[in-house]
């Protein structure tokens, strides 16, 4: 197995994050994307000290950003949503 810092690399803080925190116990996670669910879950255990039960996945496509003239592709990133135990809280927020 890899490091699991570099596994996961930011946690995702935004609005609809912050709610599924709140309500249904699921923290979002920048991961490489090369990382499958198996490694995630691992490296969310072993770094935040929790028990997973569910980890969910997904590719966000890179935007088009304009510089000046010209027109450039932002990279896709690869997006983990994992649900924890009931009794587990992670302190990120």
């Amino acid at each position: 197995m890899r490091d699991p810092y570099q596994i996961v690399l930011t946690p995702v803080i935004s609005e609809k994050s912050t709610a599924a925190i709140e309500l249904a116990n699921q923290y979002s996670f920048k991961v490489r994307k090369d990382a499958n669910k198996v490694e995630i879950r691992q490296a969310v255990e072993e770094i935040f000290d929790v028990r997973v039960q569910k980890v969910n996945t997904l590719v966000r496509k890179g935007k088009k950003r304009r510089v000046r003239a010209k027109q450039c592709m932002m990279p896709d990133w690869k997006k983990a949503v994992v649900k924890l135990h009931p009794e587990d809280k992670i302190d990120i927020v």
